[in-house]
Parts: structure tokens; C-alpha cells; sequence
């Protein structure tokens, strides 16, 4: 990691101007983290702005973006660090001195920025956020520096062999609840878990889908600098940049989507069907990516998709999404099928539920939810699961078939809400298994007849896919 703290290249932002000098990206960072845990903005959203305004490309933005995502992923374990340094509960010291010290934590103990850099920069960012505070940040990131993560670990985690949960959730920085959902998905696998971990910690790949029948992915991927997807047969993975800025992208030919996202709407798309195949439904389509693919697959085919969001702003980006392609799109609730007239029941040859979920399957590129969510979530979250599911088999014909898809491993999430929601329905069905129509060769598919994907086996987001078939 090429450090950026070169004082006699440190510039002020014009917005600020009594604000002590401080390196531009370093203090890009410090917005875009203290934004996430001050107004519970989402990085994703925030950080695209301030590294416009703060004038950042090229390698000081993608050092701030390194410095903002890397913190909150390894939040959880730099704030056990922390405490043991200032020999006080981190959450006891000022939230923007404390920010800092997160950051700074971060470039001692997981980037190559020298120690003395890292030390002195961010003294001088809590001189500009926490005045009166630099001999305390000077003293606990000393302290932070005599020992390397791992010597941390051992000195803080508990044992493995008493405590595996524990010290694997302070280790690869998960909380505790997070880490045991994820070790039952697994069958209990602690292996298997570890490397889960690790994989979330990682800084994820962009990936495009080549929508069907508007560019071949080949071609995108020579177009954009990218290679083929190991799986999907629209995947291009992308070796960097910004993905907005692709004329692909700009005029509708591909989108961003993960990989796991595109294999579960093309699996709905590809199972087989007797009888009428023209009809499809989208049953939670915001914010428009599984829409999109499906919409293109659904052009090839004579067919037409009816997209359903009820929140109408998401509603809007649906139809953004979906611009000159076979789709309908319609702002109301899912739930009401059957009495809405624009979503009759036994109507729909395919039906996709892409339910509302606690998103653990998708940490890497979120990593502040995984401080954000909590246990309690669970049961409204399921609930409306168990609700959209029902109403998805309503609107399926005999014959007909409907994917239950959720972006997290979490067995309650999962095969318990597919099954309750399938017994409690009233309506008949069989599960098809979902392994037959997912790329040949896939490995570590399990026995089926759901397919859970992994980002530590397959590369893609945690996505769960049930099919189920109305009889």
C-alpha cells in the first residue's frame, strides 16, 4: 500500500479552511467512516461523493477506499485492540477521536504504511477532529504498534480449543451471533467457517452480467479489460475501476450484479416447464439487477416479466433498470396477490421471490451490516418471508415454478422459512432439485434439492435458492 502521507503534499479542502492540514485521503476515510456510524449511512453510497468533492482518482482514492472499507470490516477486532490500548472501552472515547484511531489502527496493523506514517497522520487527523486529544492518539497507536495482529489475537481472543466461536469472532472480526449462524450453515465445519471469515474480510470482485441478447460476455469482456465468469454464462469480472463509468453499463447492455445473483435468476429462467411459458413475476424486484436479467432472458423467449416493488423510490430504479425490456413494473406489495388486479393468482408460469433478508450472505460488500444487524431482526424478517413465499405460490399456475431466493446463509432465513412457508401455504408443491439446472461441474453444491452458494467455494455472494414446482 503506496503511503499518502507526505505532509509537504497535504492540501486543505477549501470548505474547511481552518481545519489543520491533513492528508486528503486519509480525511476522505475519516468522513466516510464517521458518516457510517454517525448518520448510519452505508459507505457504498457515501464514499463515491467524498472522494468527488475531496478531488481524489487514481491511487489516493483507491487508498481511501482501501482505509474506509478495511475499517469496517476489521471493525470489530480493531476496537478489542483499542481497548486494551487506551486501557479504556473504545466506546468511551470521543466518537471522532475514536474514528481516527480505527483508522490508524487499520494502516498499523493490516497495510504496509510505515508505522512512524501511520502514527503521525493520524495524530494530525485528531488534531483536526478532536483537538486536545493528539497525546492520547499519539500513546494508545504506539501502544498498537508493539504487537502485529496475530500477536493481538493471541494475546485477546480466548482460546480455540475453550471458546472456538469467541476467538474466531475476534480474530476475523464477526460478531458472535454472526459467526454460529454461519458454523450451523456449515454443519458445524469450524474449518470451513475460518475460511468463510476470511473470505468475507476480503476486498470482493466487481462483476457485470452481459445481458442476453445485447453483447456477448466475451466481447464485454474484451470490451471492458475483464475475464469471463468462472460460472454464470453472462459473468465478466472486472479487475478494477469504476463501473458506472463503462459504456456497456451506461447504455444498458450489462449492470453490475454478482455472479450468485445472476446463477440463481438464471436458474429460475432455465428450469423446465410444461405448457405456457410467457408469463413471469418478480415478485420483490428492487432495486432492478435480477429484473434485468431476467427481463433480457425473458426478450429472447416472447415472454414478459411483471416486476413488483412496494417501495415506490425503489420502484423508480426497477424501471431504470429494466428501460426497453420486456417489463412491467408495478409499486404495490407483493403480498397482495390474488387481490390486486394486476396480480391474479394461479397466473404466472415462473416466479421469483428474492426476499428481504438480513443480507449475510453479502458482508464483503457491505461490511458495516454485519455491526448493523442483530439477532432480533430475524423474526419480523422471517415472517415476511413466510408471507411473500406464500403469496409467490399463489400467484404461480399448476406447472408452474417459483424460486425462493435470499442473500444469507442463515439457516432460519433458509430451509426453515421455505418449509414452513411451503407447509403452512395451503397450496401443493414438490422442490425441484437446484442443483440440475445451475452450470455443470459447479462444486460443493450439497445434496440438494436447495443449493446453497458460498463466498469461500464458488466466489459469489451467500445466496440461497430453493425451487419449488405447484402441482
Amino acid at each position: 500500500m503506496r503511503d499518502t502521507a507526505a505532509r509537504g503534499g497535504a492540501e486543505r479542502r477549501g470548505s474547511r479552511p481552518s481545519r489543520p492540514v491533513v492528508d486528503r485521503a486519509r480525511y476522505a476515510a475519516y468522513e466516510a467512516v464517521a458518516a457510517v456510524h454517525r448518520d448510519d449511512a452505508y459507505a457504498n453510497l457515501v464514499l463515491p461523493a467524498i472522494l468527488t468533492d475531496a478531488g481524489l482518482f487514481g491511487r489516493d482514492a483507491a487508498f481511501a477506499t482501501e482505509l474506509t472499507y478495511g475499517t469496517l470490516r476489521h471493525l470489530g477486532t480493531l476496537d478489542a485492540i483499542l481497548t486494551a490500548a487506551a486501557g479504556r472501552d473504545v466506546q468511551r472515547i470521543d466518537p471522532p477521536v475514536r474514528d481516527a484511531l480505527r483508522i490508524g489502527a487499520y494502516q498499523l496493523l493490516h497495510t504496509r504504511v510505515p508505522a512512524h506514517a501511520a502514527v503521525s497522520s493520524t495524530v494530525d487527523l485528531v488534531r483536526a477532529v478532536g483537538q486536545g486529544a493528539t497525546g492520547f492518539a499519539n500513546a494508545v497507536l504506539r501502544e498498537v504498534a508493539t504487537h502485529d495482529v496475530d500477536g493481538w489475537v493471541s494475546r485477546l481472543a480466548p482460546p480455540m480449543g475453550e471458546d472456538p466461536i469467541g476467538h474466531l469472532s475476534l480474530a476475523y472480526s464477526h460478531p458472535q451471533w454472526i459467526v454460529r449462524a454461519f458454523n450451523e450453515a456449515l454443519d458445524g465445519d469450524l474449518s470451513e467457517t475460518t475460511r468463510l471469515l476470511i473470505e468475507d474480510n476480503e476486498r470482493p470482485p466487481v462483476h457485470l452480467v452481459a445481458r442476453p441478447g445485447l453483447v456477448d460476455p466475451v466481447d464485454l469482456a474484451d470490451e471492458v479489460g475483464g475475464v469471463p465468469g468462472a460460472f454464470s454464462p453472462y459473468a465478466v469480472y472486472l479487475a478494477g475501476g469504476a463501473p458506472g463509468d463503462l459504456a456497456a453499463v451506461a447504455d444498458g447492455r450489462a449492470h453490475v450484479q454478482d455472479e450468485g445473483s445472476q446463477l440463481v435468476a438464471d436458474a429460475l429462467a432455465q428450469a423446465p416447464v410444461d405448457g405456457p411459458d410467457g408469463r413471469w413475476l418478480d415478485l420483490c424486484a428492487g432495486p432492478g439487477g435480477k429484473s434485468g436479467l431476467l427481463g433480457a432472458l425473458a426478450a429472447q423467449r416472447d415472454a414478459r416479466v411483471t416486476a413488483v416493488e412496494v417501495a415506490e423510490h425503489r420502484a423508480r430504479l426497477v424501471a431504470n433498470a429494466t428501460r426497453g425490456l420486456p417489463v412491467t413494473v408495478l409499486n404495490t406489495d407483493g403480498r397482495l396477490v390474488g387481490t390486486e388486479t394486476k396480480l391474479p393468482a394461479e397466473h404466472f408460469d415462473r416466479v421469483l421471490v428474492d426476499a428481504p433478508c438480513t443480507g449475510l450472505g453479502s458482508l464483503r460488500r457491505r461490511p458495516e451490516s454485519r455491526w448493523r444487524r442483530q439477532p432480533s431482526d430475524l423474526s419480523a424478517l422471517t415472517r415476511l418471508q413466510r408471507e411473500l413465499l406464500a403469496a409467490g405460490l399463489r400467484a404461480a399456475r399448476p406447472g408452474g415454478l417459483v424460486a425462493y431466493v435470499t442473500c444469507s446463509p442463515h439457516t432460519v432465513e433458509t430451509h426453515v422459512t421455505v418449509t414452513e412457508a411451503a407447509r403452512r401455504s395451503g397450496v401443493p408443491v414438490d422442490f425441484v432439485d437446484a442443483r440440475t439446472v445451475l452450470p455443470a461441474g459447479m462444486p460443493g453444491l450439497g445434496e440438494g434439492p436447495t443449493v446453497q452458494l458460498w463466498p469461500h467455494r464458488h466466489g459469489t455472494d451467500a445466496m440461497f435458492l430453493a425451487l419449488l414446482r405447484r402441482t
